[in-house]
């Protein structure tokens, strides 16, 4: 296993995710325990020593099994991370009740790591409110060595993220960014990378796979890498590109059964960075993957100076990119949520304004009717 230097600590550089564990009769909340515990014991005894679950993850009986199954084993012998669940506004004052709750469901008496969790357009105003008091409670905790790293997950835009960090950049030890060579660019994943090197913040990813999509690929692009990496998997290519990125200490992996754990911790056996030659493949790959599932806007903003009703039209479009190309997801109504009703989508009037000084001949008045429409 890769370790990665962390503070006077190593932590393996592939970490268990616990949002995808077995589950039973294809049930999220019902969590096939067994399996799970067959797993976490496989990734221990191969130097897996980062285990991460959430308030939320399948129906909120993630950190119970995990708790119960990592009580087996020396509390020492592993890092444990969970996350305060901001990204339901419903939590925000409740973040004492919450934490207290989440150290009984895991059975322990600290967390290695926790995490506000999901800083995003929707919930940055709470997150950075006084008067709910997560910051001050957090940093109480880590004070009282029951936290002893904090930090913060994001799926946000750049705005958001720099906005977090102006507040409490200087708090965070890790900050957690969905990660891999599809969205190096198509979610700016390489700018907010080097936006928390500037805060002198170590990435751990997310979604390195992006839920398995990076992992199934057409047969014209696993050809492609196939021929220059004969031995290789086209998951594998996902960590490769990871380990190729200096500014990664730790990769979280949602692995749903054995099979895709075993093949992990063997990729992660050695590093094997990929060179130059196969890191403009890979991007070019996801770049010829974009070109048929997104529109090209470049955010002109040439549209938003004739749109009579005040849309960000390039910011929609970055959203419904994103929205189409995954198939639909939490990403995008997640961002829409915090734009009121007459900016969203649904408020275009379909008058072409817009698209007639667009440079990328866009048909945006159909964008956005496609786009509400993929919405309801």
């Amino acid at each position: 296993m890769i370790y990665s230097d962390f503070h006077d600590e190593k932590l393996s550089a592939l970490a268990l995710g616990a949002m995808r564990l077995p589950t039973v009769d294809g049930n999220d909340s019902v969590i096939d325990g067994e399996k799970t515990a067959e797993m976490v014991d496989y990734a221990m005894k191969h130097g897996i020593n980062y285990y991460d679950t959430a308030w939320g993850y399948h129906g909120g009986n993630s950190e119970l099994v995990m708790g119960k199954i990592l009580e087996n084993y020396p509390r020492d012998s592993f890092k444990l991370a969970s996350k305060f669940p901001g990204y339901d506004l419903s939590n925000m004052d409740k973040v004492q009740e919450i934490f207290e709750r989440q150290l009984e469901k895991c059975r322990v008496q600290y967390f290695d790591f926790y995490l506000f969790h999901n800083v995003c357009e929707m919930n940055i105003n709470e997150y950075l409110d006084p008067k709910y008091g997560i910051f001050d409670y957090l940093i109480e905790q880590k004070k009282n060595g029951r936290i002893k790293h904090l930090g913060f997950s994001a799926h946000g835009n750049m705005d958001t993220i720099k906005r977090f960090l102006d507040a409490y950049g200087k708090y965070m030890e890790f900050g957690q960014l969905q990660l891999n060579w599809m969205d190096w660019t198509f979610q700016n994943a390489k700018e907010k990378a080097e936006l928390l090197t500037q805060y002198g913040i170590p990435v751990w990813v997310m979604e390195p796979v992006r839920g398995g999509k990076l992992a199934s690929l057409p047969s014209k692009y696993t050809e492609q890498l196939r021929a220059l990496r004969p031995d290789e998997t086209t998951a594998a290519w996902a960590f490769r590109f990871l380990q190729t990125i200096p500014e990664v200490k730790v990769t979280l992996s949602g692995m749903s059964n054995f099979e895709q754990l075993r093949e992990n911790i063997a990729t992660y056996e050695e590093a094997k960075p990929l060179t130059n030659q196969e890191m403009d493949t890979i991007l070019a790959v996801a770049d010829d993957m974009l070109q048929g599932n997104t529109v090209p806007c470049t955010a002109c903003h040439y549209c938003v100076s004739h749109c009579p009703r005040g849309l960000d039209i390039p910011r929609l479009l970055e959203l419904y990119n994103e929205h189409r190309f995954t198939g639909g997801g939490f990403i995008a109504p997640m961002a829409l949520s915090s734009i009121s009703e007459d900016k969203q989508p649904s408020a275009c009037i379909g008058c072409r304004s817009c698209e007639a000084v667009c440079p990328q001949q866009i048909k945006i008045s159909e964008a956005m009717s496609d786009f509400d429409s993929k919405l309801r």
